[in-house]
């Protein structure tokens, strides 16, 4: 794989923008989905455990749930099938746990980087719970914080990778830009919705882009250079997407299901319903 230099990637996201080209970056839990992203014209490829759920046929909000472990398995991912099938036209962004206890998180950044890996994003985060609730309350005690999410972000930027957020509220997501001093934000309005395991949102498209278009003005006050994006909910299909472009100011989309679990979902569901149906002479 081409590797480039963390200011090589952002001057040509930059670029891309001047030229009013929009950014593309999705994650991935496959090889084969890597590819492909690339292949489209996808900025960025993000690998994470949740992925690797999404493609075994669960939600990869299982990976909210104590069920392996999410950076050990991001690592095999990287470097057995993400990594080693990249040209390079698209960097790795590598969804990491920041509230692993189980590791030191620069040595583990460190590996990441030798890997092959340019940037990271705190995915999976304490984020994604209501602050309200009982849950929360204790993980948070329990020392899983979004300020150690933060440190890591910053440990990341410190050591020339590029660092991204996807918080689920404003209060979080100008907190991290303003302590990470992120290059990437981008709001995440839900799980995304539709598909045979789709979380059934009640957020409109409109909506979507409304949220999306308020952080979006908070997050430009802290920092007007940051790369914004839009991610989940209403943001399903292409069409989507261009309604995000046509009423915010994201300069592109991250998409998660949408260009993964979705667009599988559809295509085998097709061909294999057809050769079910086949007619015997």
């Amino acid at each position: 794989m081409i590797k480039r230099t963390r200011e090589e990637i952002i001057a040509g996201m930059r670029d891309k923008i001047k030229n009013k080209k929009p950014i593309a970056m999705g994650s991935c839990g496959t090889g084969l989905t890597a590819k492909l992203l690339e292949k489209a014209g996808f900025d960025a490829v993000s690998p994470f455990g949740g992925g690797k759920l999404r493609s075994n046929g669960w939600g990869s909000m299982y990976q909210y749930w104590p069920v392996y472990d999410a950076n050990g398995e991001l690592y095999n991912l990287c470097t057995q099938s993400i990594i080693p099938i990249l040209k390079g036209d698209a960097f790795v962004l590598a969804c990491i746990n920041g509230n692993d206890p189980n590791r030191d998180m620069g040595f583990f950044l460190q590996q990441l980087k030798d890997a092959g890996v340019m940037g990271v994003l705190n995915v999976p985060s304490i984020t994604a719970y209501d602050k309200d609730s009982e849950i929360y309350q204790i993980l948070t005690q329990s020392g899983i914080t979004l300020e150690q999410e933060i440190k890591v972000l910053a440990e990341a930027r410190e050591m020339g990778l590029i660092t991204a957020t996807m918080p689920f509220d404003i209060e979080d997501s100008l907190k991290t830009i303003k302590e990470a001093d992120v290059d990437i934000f981008c709001f995440h309005a839900g799980t995304t919705k539709g598909g045979l395991i789709g979380f059934d949102t009640k957020s409109t498209l409109e909506d979507t882009a409304n949220r999306t278009e308020e952080a979006n003005r908070e997050a430009l006050k802290i920092n007007s250079d940051l790369i914004l994006l839009s991610h989940g909910a209403s943001l399903v299909t292409p069409e989507d997407g261009q309604y995000i472009m046509d009423n915010t100011s994201c300069h592109g989309v991250f998409t998660g299901s949408a260009t993964e679990r979705i667009p599988i979902e559809n295509a085998i569901m097709d061909i294999a319903g057809k050769f079910a149906n086949l007619k015997m002479k």
